[in-house]
């Protein structure tokens, strides 16, 4: 679906480069994400990749399309949300998603379907001037896909959610990859793309270190140990034991016939974990 070879680009009036020289592909319907801190180039990548920042060097094309040769048509079935939400503050939730469908030719999507997949539905016809961060936000991501794109670009869709909203959102971008879309997301929230995406690109000051799937990552990043907590003398105390041959090791079959067990946990390492690993860097 996307292709970016040698990409590079300078914004003007800067005398050194933001993005440096990257490759990546995106499949066909992929949830892939580009996790970086702050600065690290995300925002310019997914703008190139978008059509809205020309002037790059190098290759990036969308669906075989170079995209310095982009038509407007090329909108049709594209879906874009950014971090800061662009809505119109005196309209109303149903009448700005309205208003942006009517700037598609083909086939749109209901607004109240997707105002009350996000729990909008009874604010439908609320200003948005009224609305709260959150809110806006929904709205905002509602708005992405209200002309039934096959490409989804999304920065920071769970930003300034509460827990039971940022999950609406997760299951949301699941349930629209089971539907064959893709769906490209810049973030700093490691626990989002660990739940959520196929694979991941680490970036940091305008190069990609890594690109690999979650789980690929933690699995061989991470210690092959099991941690078993367990109860006694009134306190807890923990063990660790080696995977390799775990299931014939005296010491751990002992201790589950013989110790009251709390907890057991492989010792994989967590994304931001690898991250700091692999780039030096923190995602603050």
């Amino acid at each position: 679906m996307i292709e970016v070879n040698g990409l590079r680009f300078t914004y003007p009036g800067n005398a050194s480069e933001t993005i440096k020289g990257i490759d990546f592909q995106i499949r066909r319907g992929e949830i892939f994400g580009l996790l970086g801190p702050s600065g690290a180039g995300k925002s310019t990548i997914q703008k190139i990749v978008i059509g809205i920042l020309k002037g790059y060097k190098g290759s990036a094309k969308i669906k075989g399309t170079e995209l310095q040769r982009i038509r407007p048509d090329f909108y049709e079935k594209i879906g874009v949300g950014f971090e800061l939400p662009n809505l119109y503050a005196k309209f109303t939730a149903v009448e700005n998603l309205d208003f942006f469908r009517s700037l598609y030719s083909g086939d749109t999507e209901n607004p109240m379907v997707l105002l009350e997949q996000v729990g909008l539905e009874k604010d439908a016809k609320t200003r948005v001037s009224d609305f709260s961060k959150g809110m806006k936000m929904r709205l905002n991501f509602c708005r992405a896909f209200v002309n039934k794109p096959d490409l989804v670009f999304l920065d920071e869709p769970t930003s300034g959610l509460d827990p039971v909203n940022a999950k609406k959102i997760k299951d949301i971008i699941l349930k629209k990859k089971q539907e064959g879309k893709t769906i490209f997301i810049t973030t700093h929230n490691m626990t989002v793309a660990e739940e959520i995406c196929d694979r991941v690109a680490f970036i940091i000051d305008g190069q990609i270190k890594l690109i690999d799937s979650p789980r690929n990552l933690k699995i061989s990043r991470g210690k092959k140990q099991l941690q078993v907590e367990y109860a006694e003398a009134g306190g807890i105390r923990q063990a660790d034991f080696e995977l390799a041959g775990l299931g014939s090791n005296p010491a751990f079959l002992k201790l589950l016939k013989e110790k009251e067990v709390q907890t057991m946990h492989t010792q994989e390492a967590s994304l931001e974990d690898i991250f700091i690993q692999v780039t030096g860097r923190s995602l603050a």
